[in-house]
């Protein structure tokens, strides 16, 4: 028999590893910072083709969860790794209002242009970076606080634009799709008839070659409808649901039976979710640490966390 003693022992029991995985979770896991591998093998890319390609994304920045010296961690960190290129994808401002301090976006994107790859620093626009600008919410159209502070850091951003990249003389594409979600309805009033300043037909229909492909979009979603002319479509958003129990999280529904949440997926092109690196809405991460997705196309291998 289940006893009332036996039962508030139980209460107690479950209450106290409720406090310490909350503890663990706002305290601890969000500090951590590891590099995940990918090594996919897409068969639009070349097999004898190798490049390395660092993943940074959903920044977050605001004290005292993604301090200026948290983001110099990151930066050298992602430096020792040596990679080809190095790719931001979107969401650079704080996503909640847990914070002591927002960081203004010239100090976050200054940090960001320590970032040294030979073939470049390459970056895309997530939704938060729309949503706290008021302004570009209100008019519909225009470059946010964030996308003007990168740029004006040196590192160039992609709006359904492309640029062709070269490594040991062999051409490749690199996609960036403009935001999925830039506006909030609730912000509209009338002056924006759309979600989105996406347009993924305009962006592809800058690759003028056959030179292989690789797209950046902050949501992931997109995959759906990106082509087999893409090889490799690398995004961010989900954050890995931020809690993850078992391979789970309940906090990213799928999308059209397909799990965006993240890791690497095979579609019509390879897709790589990233866990990303800050946190939004609550300062909180259980099973999904922060990372560094550091890509390698042209060589097989697998996974290493």
């Amino acid at each position: 028999m289940f006893s009332r003693r036996r039962f508030l022992r139980s209460i107690a029991g479950l209450s106290a590893f409720g406090f310490s995985t909350a503890s663990y979770g706002v305290g601890i896991e969000p500090e951590l910072l590891r590099v995940t591998r990918y090594h996919p093998t897409p068969p639009q890319w070349p097999a004898d083709f190798p490049l390395t390609i660092a993943v940074l994304t959903d920044l977050h920045a605001c004290d005292p969860w993604m301090s200026i010296a948290r983001i110099g961690e990151i930066v050298a960190r992602t430096n020792a790794l040596k990679p080809d290129l190095v790719v931001l994808l979107g969401d650079y401002v704080a996503g909640h209002h847990h914070v002591t301090r927002f960081i203004p976006a010239n100090e976050w994107a200054a940090a960001l242009a320590n970032l040294k790859a030979p073939l470049g620093v390459h970056a895309v626009m997530g939704n938060h970076d729309y949503w706290v600008d008021r302004a570009v919410q209100q008019a519909g159209h225009g470059k946010s606080v964030a996308h003007r502070a990168i740029e004006a850091a040196g590192i160039p951003v992609y709006e359904n634009d492309a640029v062709q990249l070269a490594k040991d003389g062999r051409p490749f594409w690199l996609l960036g799709l403009g935001d999925q979600l830039a506006f909030l309805p609730a912000r509209r009033r009338g002056l924006v008839t759309r979600t989105g300043i996406d347009d993924l037909g305009a962006t592809l229909a800058k690759v003028t070659d056959d030179a292989p492909v690789i797209l950046l979009a902050h949501e992931p979603d997109i995959a759906l409808r990106v082509p087999s002319r893409v090889a490799l479509q690398l995004s961010g958003h989900t954050h890995g649901g931020q809690v993850r129990l078992f391979g789970w999280t309940p906090a990213v529904r799928p999308e059209q039976g397909v799990q965006f949440a993240y890791g690497h997926l095979r579609l019509k092109c390879d897709v790589i979710v990233s866990a990303g690196l800050g946190c939004s809405t609550l300062p909180l991460r259980v099973g999904i640490p922060p990372e560094i997705v550091l890509v390698t196309l042209g060589s097989r291998g697998q996974l290493v966390a």
